[in-house]
């Protein structure tokens, strides 16, 4: 990458070199769990939560490979590196989350927090990508989780939760700037 890139040549080439397989592994991962949590205990869909951000990026890199795509090719532009710092800006939160629902003794806080934090990673995204529905996606999807946590009772919370995320990623998918992958 050209060192002397104006910040519009880089959010192009973040574009270009992207691909549509992190949105679609999250949507999938998110509604596994989201029907999981409808058949197994309220600590072990909780638990699983934890493992939901280690989970979509292997799946992200073997939907990528099927297509014969590499995930992440662009990785000299330094909007791909701030991107994939930020996801590790948003794993070091996690251990809030754990103390927080440990305290209320309330394993749907994990669901609502990794739901939530997860989310947060679309910011970074819009901003790389040049596009608002970063923010849309990220704003929505905290606001519907909070309401899903907050006005559906068990056993059903858990899996709303994950239904808010899933419908986050339908909208994004829909309305997203296109991406070199997709095309």
């Amino acid at each position: 990458m050209d060192r002397t890139a104006t910040v519009e040549q880089l959010q192009t080439h973040f574009r270009e070199t992207g691909t549509m397989s992190m949105p679609i592994a999250g949507m999938i991962c998110w509604a596994l769990l989201g029907g999981l949590a409808l058949v197994l205990p309220d600590r072990t869909v909780g638990s699983l939560a934890l493992y939901i951000m280690a989970g979509i990026l292997p799946l992200a890199f073997l939907l990528d490979k099927a297509k014969g795509v590499n995930l992440f090719s662009g990785g000299d532009n330094p909007l791909t590196k701030m991107f994939l710092l930020s996801i590790v800006g948003i794993a070091v939160t996690v251990p809030a989350i754990l103390i927080g629902a440990q305290a209320a003794g309330e394993p749907d806080i994990i669901v609502l927090g990794m739901a939530i934090l997860a989310g947060v990673i679309w910011i970074p995204y819009g901003w790389a990508a040049d596009d608002k529905v970063g923010v849309i996606h990220a704003v929505g999807r905290a606001v519907g989780c909070y309401v899903a946590y907050a006005l559906i009772e068990e056993p059903y919370r858990a899996t709303a939760i994950c239904a808010v995320v899933v419908l986050s990623y339908l909208y994004s998918l829909i309305f997203m700037k296109k991406v070199g992958g997709a095309a």
